[in-house]
């Protein structure tokens, strides 16, 4: 039976241009999931928009001169084109803003009341820096000096660029307004606050636990480890733009941003369906007990959607739904940093725009998502993926299936002939590959989808070569034309799995069969779609797409070849780029680290593990004690990552163990190897992972 679903990626913060680090959190995961899911003959509903209040606007509005609404009118036009050109197709993408969205404010500020009236809202009176000079309070973001942790002169009031912590603008020495200069001084000020530890202690612990082994285990271990230390969290500021808090005595006090942001969500659903005359569904959708709410979003976004959310949702006291499940995605690097487009560390839009099909970059992006560790873009890769998986594999097959058909049968796609058991086997691939992609999609690995359409592939190019139909047609012209039929069934199996991942692509195969380009069920794979008579007046390949290749020559291809020529020209706009950010900021280019021999880098043995378990360091505050499996033993290592992970989410992650180092002693405790990491632009710290489903022991070359 069909259902409800609601789909939301995390609003974007319109206050800048978006990566591919977002594109593979939120948005492309999210999108690939919604059509699969109207695949199954699901109604969904996906939702997005701009997040359009917040210090960090208000601050760049100001210090560019612009109003605020006209500022993040700016940042939403280029973020929502980036995404169309992604091919994320949402049902609604809209925003926060008032004049954007004006269900906004209104269903915002009831959640407020809602939350005030069920005791879930906290008054405090704190101090807070204020500046006589602008004539009004700052929040953290406004206020610089020098970082208390680590000296570094140009801290902000919220956290230090230099060390990475996060501080207490109170805390900052010789601290200075970032809108004028000026001395501030620490006056009193009323905020409100949500009571996290309250909605633990009655409810939000016991829902989430009731779902153990339903999510990822990334996520589940994040969360546990938040719920432990939950407090209240502040749920208004000081600002002259956002949702005005809707009470008495709050005159210049707006809704925090994070508080409001989730909101959103359901302000555009609720703006959607208001917009087509049916208002009456919002409400429906949201508080059927049936629905069925998914929040695609990075790692950094877990607490607010899988804790705090709920909380407001719940807190409200109207019977609105929960997530059924929050799909979290971890870090996505690139070329071994951090995206940063402020240091130049990022993938201009234009670098594959034009040159390649969209759908050869939502591939590659698809095939290295950081489902369940952190992950990253490299060129080298997605030349691979392009040129392996979708130029050799499925256009290959999809090429020469159709060019035999126009050369030897005129063009018409031979009847299909008594099946033989090669023939059924080839079926049955298709039919196993269905299997594997809906449950892969249903419990969100996106990667082992994509797998699953290039192992089709593989099948149906080892059933063209071992079928030869080049020899069978001068001498089995029935065998042949059974042969080939098949093979066109193939492209059509091919098509519907890759609709979800790659819909440009699947379209114009079905279109190339005769068939509508929306055609297709999953669940019939491994039948014959096409029917049992010849198909006269398929397009085949005039349906395929034209490209140049390296000598500026035509070619008709499904997908046209990365070469190695183009690899360099990224790497080296990559490493430009960086350059003259790190030149003009006054920032140093990275050093070069010292050359050394072939055998000094194969004498240490680096093996993959698992974490089983992990525990604070009885005597050390910045040690971790990791137990680790290496497939034929169980090691101790002593690592210090207890200033970037909790204990809690290490179990079941998979890492990179120095295996041969001489066992020491760290503060009494034996440490028998070392895992490796890497250091972020911010100074954090995070573990380096094998490829997903990489045996325990298994040595990296």
């Amino acid at each position: 039976m069909p259902k409800n679903v609601i789909v939301t990626s995390a609003l974007p913060y319109a206050n800048g241009p978006i990566h591919f680090g977002h594109v593979v959190g939120a948005y492309l995961p999210a999108d690939i999931y919604v059509r699969f899911r109207r695949m199954l003959g699901d109604q969904v509903h996906y939702v997005c928009g701009s997040d359009e209040h917040g210090v960090a606007i208000t601050l760049k509005a100001e210090q560019a001169g612009q109003g605020y609404a006209e500022y993040v009118d700016h940042w939403h036009q280029v973020i929502s084109k980036s995404l169309a050109d992604l091919d994320i197709d949402f049902d609604i993408f809209s925003g926060t803003s008032d004049h954007r969205n004006p269900q906004h404010r209104a269903l915002s500020q009831q959640f407020f009341l809602d939350l005030q009236k069920n005791g879930y809202l906290l008054e405090k009176t704190e101090e807070q820096y204020y500046s006589k000079a602008a004539d009004r309070f700052l929040p953290d973001r406004y206020v610089s000096g020098k970082c208390y942790e680590c000296g570094y002169a140009e801290a902000r009031g919220d956290e230090c660029p230099s060390c990475g912590k996060y501080l207490d603008a109170k805390k900052l020495i010789d601290p200075r307004s970032s809108l004028d200069g000026s001395v501030p001084e620490l006056r009193p000020s009323k905020h409100w606050y949500l009571d996290l530890a309250k909605a633990r202690d009655e409810w939000l612990q016991g829902w989430f636990t009731g779902k153990k082994g339903q999510w990822k285990v990334n996520v589940e271990n994040f969360v546990l480890s938040e719920l432990k230390g939950l407090r209240e969290r502040p749920i208004t500021r000081d600002l002259p733009w956002g949702v005005p808090v809707p009470v008495d005595d709050s005159a210049g006090k707006v809704l925090y941003v994070w508080f409001d942001a989730p909101i959103g969500y359901m302000s555009i659903s609720k703006q959607f369906f208001e917009a087509r005359g049916e208002a009456e569904r919002f409400e429906e959708l949201w508080s059927d007990a049936e629905t069925e709410l998914y929040h695609f979003i990075g790692k950094d976004n877990i607490t607010f959607h899988a804790v705090v959310f709920p909380s407001i949702l719940k807190g409200a006291g109207r019977n609105w739904i929960l997530p059924e499940n929050v799909p979290a995605n971890e870090f996505f690097n690139l070329e071994g940093r951090k995206f940063n487009t402020s240091k130049g560390w990022f993938i201009p839009e234009d670098a594959v725009k034009g040159q390649f099909p969209v759908d050869a970059l939502r591939y590659a992006l698809c095939c290295m998502m950081p489902e369940t560790a952190d992950s990253e873009w490299t060129w080298q890769e997605f030349k691979s993926r392009v040129n392996d998986d979708l130029a050799d594999n499925l256009g290959n097959f999809v090429s020469r299936s159709y060019r035999f058909v126009e050369k030897f049968f005129d063009g018409v796609i031979p009847a299909a002939g008594e099946l033989r058991k090669q023939d059924l086997e080839l079926l049955a691939s298709a039919k196993k590959a269905a299997d594997e992609f809906e449950a892969a999609l249903r419990s969100f690995n996106f990667r082992r989808a994509a797998a699953s359409i290039m192992a089709l592939g593989n099948a149906a190019n080892r059933y063209y070569d071992s079928e030869q139909p080049w020899v069978s047609i001068k001498s089995d012209r029935a065998s042949c034309a059974a042969s080939i039929r098949l093979c066109c069934e193939m492209v059509q199996s091919m098509a519907v799995l890759a609709k979800p991942i790659l819909p440009n692509t699947a379209r114009t195969l079905l279109e190339s069969l005769g068939l509508p380009g929306d055609s297709g069920e999953l669940e019939k794979l491994g039948r014959l779609n096409l029917g049992e008579a010849e198909i006269e007046g398929a397009p085949l390949t005039n349906s395929l797409p034209k490209h140049r290749d390296s000598k500026g020559r035509e070619k008709t291809a499904l997908f046209p070849k990365v070469s190695d020529d183009f690899i360099n020209e990224q790497l080296n706009k990559l490493k430009a780029m960086a350059e003259t950010d790190s030149a003009s900021s006054g920032d140093p280019v990275p050093k070069q680290t010292p050359v050394i021999e072939f055998d000094q880098f194969t004498a240490v043995e680096m093996l993959c593990g698992t974490i089983l378990a992990a525990e604070k360091h009885p005597k050390a505050d910045r040690l971790l004690l990791l137990q680790i499996d290496l497939g034929s033993e169980t090691r101790q290592i002593v690592s210090g990552l207890a200033e970037h992970y909790s204990p809690e989410e290490l179990p079941g992650r998979q890492v990179v163990v120095a295996a041969n180092l001489a066992a020491r002693k760290l503060r009494g405790y034996e440490s028998q190897g070392m895992v490796l990491t890497t250091e972020t632009g911010e100074g954090k710290i995070r573990l380096l992972s094998p490829a997903e489903g990489t045996a325990n022991g298994c040595p990296i070359k």
